[in-house]
């Protein structure tokens, strides 16, 4: 766990892209995953040492801030689009999503737990193939909910919004976001 991965970095896009931006958040998402897997491969040898416990800060920063702003974005923008299209498999995938996003923030508010546990400096072993566990169950339904929107969710949803649509919600994300 040499290497820190940057929270903050500027992104490449801007918010007159927000396809764009939803994907690179998508890029962050997974650098977070990789943290946290890395993170649990560091704890049985190294503990809750100074590099862990800011690994569970970075973590729970993103998850916390980062990620549920993302969720806004898709909950607002995207899933009405494909629930709005007239076609049941958009209106299904549109349910779908939404029910992930709730099934993610009730997994992060189990996995909150374990990662201030080890920011506070604590790990107990005897937790630790429960908390490994949902770990892993958190990244692979993250995993496999961006796959399904980036491969289906998004390219419907950006084909049913004109330029002018697509302008007005990049703006309403940076307006969520203090961003001007």
């Amino acid at each position: 766990m040499t290497s820190r991965l940057s929270l903050h970095a500027t992104p490449a896009s801007s918010f007159d892209e927000p396809f764009e931006m939803l994907l690179e958040c998508h890029q962050r998402v997974e650098h977070m995953l990789t943290l946290l897997a890395r993170l649990g491969a560091h704890l049985p040898v190294h503990g809750a040492d100074e590099q862990a416990r800011q690994a569970a800060c970075d973590v729970m920063r993103y998850f916390d801030q980062a990620g549920p702003a993302h969720h806004e974005d898709e909950e607002r923008h995207l899933l009405p689009v494909l629930a709005q299209s007239g076609e049941p498999e958009l209106r299904a995938l549109a349910t779908r999503l939404h029910d992930e996003h709730e099934t993610m923030l009730g997994q992060w508010f189990s996995l909150r737990n374990d990662l201030q546990a080890i920011a506070d400096g604590r790990v107990d072993q005897a937790l630790a193939a429960a908390a490994a566990a949902r770990r892993d169950t958190f990244a692979a339904l993250y995993r496999n909910h961006i796959e399904v929107e980036e491969s289906a969710a998004y390219p419907a949803a950006r084909s049913r919004l004109d330029a002018g649509s697509q302008a007005a919600m990049g703006r309403e994300m940076a307006g969520r976001r203090g961003v001007h």
